[in-house]
């Protein structure tokens, strides 16, 4: 407990999944957390469950591809807490759809919310990290964007920019004391992945490639941001923290 005493966390798409699991467990380790997501009543039941155990928590809603909003967040942030220490970019959302069948407007909604989405963040976060001498930056990728697969175009384009964006930003920032990594799930079962996992020949795919006999949970993810969010990472930034049962070593 307490790896993240004093430290201010703004947690993107905290309302469900990952990110929900993201700030409890933050919240445990004894950061300030900024939950924010769309889905208001599913956000401010996160940030209850928070408080009903002592953790420190605020909902603010905001869709990441907005500007306009992402300012403020940010200021919010600023004027209750102080500063931005760590922003964890977990927002997306995935269309299944092949290159052909994908249309401009799958394309670009995508684009917006998982690329634009972290371009924005880092954008605004790393002006405030910049004042008070450094933060931690962690972006959530995708193994689609390490490996080819099927009807995943426009969601494994999106996680291709989050990868290169990460590591570009990395080496931009390092000197400033501002660390950028990126996390690459596998296959984790949240509401995001509920559909793929009702198609019986999609589960039995998912599930045969996938080296280890079971598939992931939030928390399996959420610890690994953990590790690169806190102090321990001190010496760890540009990285590609593969977190996917064994599904890309095959």
């Amino acid at each position: 407990m307490g790896r993240l005493n004093g430290k201010v966390a703004i947690i993107t798409g905290a309302a469900s999944g990952q990110g929900a699991c993201e700030a409890e467990i933050f919240a445990k380790e004894g950061a300030k957390v900024v939950a924010v997501d769309v889905q208001m009543d599913l956000l401010q039941q996160v940030v209850s469950d928070i408080r009903d155990f002592g953790g420190e928590a605020v909902a603010i809603r905001l869709d990441v591809s907005s500007e306009e909003e992402w300012k403020k967040v940010i200021e919010h942030t600023v004027e209750n807490y102080g500063q931005v220490d760590i922003l964890v970019n977990n927002a997306g959302v995935i269309i299944s759809n092949n290159i052909e069948n994908c249309t401009s407007d799958e394309w670009n909604k995508i684009q917006n919310i998982n690329s634009t989405g972290v371009y924005l963040g880092m954008k605004y976060a790393i002006a405030e990290m910049l004042k008070t001498g450094g933060g931690s930056i962690v972006n959530i990728s995708s193994i689609d964007s390490l490996v080819g697969g099927s009807s995943s175009a426009a969601y494994a384009a999106s996680k291709g920019s989050v990868r290169s964006l990460s590591r570009h930003t990395a080496i931009d920032y390092a000197k400033s004391n501002i660390r950028v990594n990126s996390v690459f799930p596998g296959y984790i079962i949240t509401p995001m992945t509920a559909e793929q996992l009702t198609d019986d020949d999609r589960s039995e795919y998912i599930y045969s490639q996938t080296a280890l006999p079971y598939l992931g949970n939030p928390e399996d993810v959420a610890y690994g941001v953990l590790y690169l969010a806190s102090d321990e990472a001190k010496f760890v930034t540009g990285t590609e923290l593969v977190i996917d049962g064994g599904f890309t070593a095959k």
